[in-house]
């Protein structure tokens, strides 16, 4: 067993963690390239790691688990973010200022068609589709099989493709 894996054994999670800020902020500024990113991906790895403080205490070498957690929170935000389209700068959401009236209304209307979905489906596509989860941690969040996710989450966008009227991605046309 190596020195610091008995040294992490006999110290706090928070003196074990502190111990590696300047080191995983460093890291995480080379990442991400930024250093709020950074900063935001240091604070995932901390809320990962002390949801489990035994699993990174009893890791013979702590400091490589929680860069390769610290990896793992900078893939996953990358991921969420290039979902995200950006506006061109100056530009309204909605193409024209209304004091946020169509904003609102779009809110409304999405709410009203997730409450037609049943609570399990709803709960995928809001956090696959609208809060930038994969299925897989989407599936973890709910306590259920990655299989059930994926198979919720595609019933939901389904019904929702047929009570918009779409198919197939298209407005579907009236005969």
């Amino acid at each position: 067993m190596s020195k610091s894996s008995t040294d992490a054994r006999s110290l706090s999670f928070d003196e074990v963690f502190c111990g590696l800020l300047p080191k995983l902020y460093a890291r995480a500024a080379t990442l991400t390239g930024t250093g709020q990113w950074g900063e935001d991906a240091v604070h995932e790895v901390y809320l990962k790691l002390a949801s489990r403080p035994g699993r990174f205490l009893d890791h013979p070498e702590p400091s490589a688990y929680a860069f390769s957690a610290l990896a793992s929170a900078t893939r996953d935000t990358w991921r969420r973010e290039r979902r995200q389209v950006p506006l061109p700068s100056g530009e309204a959401p909605c193409g024209t200022w209304d004091g946020g009236f169509e904003k609102r209304s779009a809110e409304i209307e999405a709410v009203r068609l997730l409450g037609q979905l049943p609570r399990q489906q709803a709960s995928m596509v809001i956090l696959v589709d609208l809060d930038g989860y994969t299925t897989e941690q989407a599936a973890r969040i709910l306590g259920i099989g990655r299989g059930t996710a994926a198979r919720y989450r595609t019933r939901a966008v389904c019904r929702l493709r047929r009570l918009l009227g779409l198919r197939d991605g298209h407005v579907a046309q009236a005969t």
